[in-house]
């Protein structure tokens, strides 16, 4: 009961801090980050394909929602893969995932044009030490967008 009582005295006097002298208030100290603002994300793949999953199709909606009135100047699609499979397969997993997500961005309404899509296989999918495969099964997109 002794500690309830001293954290809703604690809550109080925190709530009551505006009105303390010598308080400042850090609001303008904080700023929300500029949404029209180059951006990056990645879409993850199920292993060995190169259809979007539910959570990648909320993932480019999501982002193809937040930039909605930004222009989009330019962006890069880059497909991975994990080792498995070849150079040669991994690179045609690769294209096949980057050209699905650049597909699903365009159908969002973001300017064809803008697009550049960069497969690099196994070899650009670097990660940590220790990391997961799963981690290389993705497409990472950079996204060039500033305020209109």
């Amino acid at each position: 009961m002794k500690g309830l009582i001293a954290g809703l005295a604690a809550g109080l006097a925190l709530a009551g801090c505006a009105g303390v002298p010598g308080f400042r208030d850090r609001s303008e100290l904080v700023s929300e980050p500029e949404t029209c603002a180059p951006q990056r994300f990645e879409v993850y793949f199920r292993d060995s394909e190169a259809g979007l999953t539910d959570a990648a199709r909320h993932a480019i909606s999501l982002t193809a929602t937040q930039l909605q009135g930004c222009e989009i100047r330019a962006v890069q699609v880059i497909g991975l893969a994990d080792a498995r499979g070849g150079p040669t397969a991994n690179l045609d997993l690769s294209e096949r995932r980057a050209l699905a997500v650049a597909e699903a961005l365009e159908a969002a309404g973001w300017p064809s044009p803008a697009f550049s899509v960069v497969v690099a296989g196994e070899s650009g999918s670097t990660t940590a030490a220790g990391a997961n495969e799963p981690m290389r099964r993705r497409t990472e997109v950079l996204v060039d967008a500033a305020p209109r």
